[in-house]
């Protein structure tokens, strides 16, 4: 199964914008197709940000969402720092995608993360949605 790390505003963007690409890769997570990776650090991240009052989430949104990607995630300890991106707050989403050998790391801001020098590949939400629906067959009916 692919496994993948959301930048926190792939998360933010999936609430906000329930028919985006965003939001199906979320969908993709809760329904089992990919593994959503992530660490302490991240979901924390993840919690300060969505319940932050400018993006007007219902607490009642906010506790499922968190509730939901904490059981359908797969948690990873990261063992080696990773200092490589032009802001250093992302750092932990390379030091996750590197624990947890993840194939895609997926975020809106790709010109914060190095375009090369990790196993990981660093793409955004359109391009990892696109790709899986040419990579997964159509289902029989």
């Amino acid at each position: 199964m692919i496994r993948v790390v959301f930048d926190t505003n792939v998360l933010v963007s999936a609430l906000l914008q329930p028919l985006g690409p965003s939001a199906h890769l979320l969908l993709l997570v809760l329904n089992g197709s990919i593994r959503l990776c992530m660490t302490g650090s991240i979901y924390a991240e993840y919690e300060e940000v969505i319940s932050r009052p400018r993006f007007q989430r219902s607490p009642e949104m906010i506790a499922g969402t968190l509730q939901a990607i904490r059981e359908a995630g797969v948690w990873v300890r990261p063992e080696q720092p990773v200092k490589a991106c032009s802001d250093p707050d992302d750092d932990i989403f390379l030091e996750c995608a590197q624990a947890a050998q993840a194939e895609y790391l997926v975020t809106g801001n790709l010109k914060h993360f190095p375009p090369s020098g990790i196993e990981t590949r660093i793409v955004s939400p359109r391009w990892l949605l696109d790709h899986l629906s040419r990579v997964t067959p159509p289902e029989k009916k």
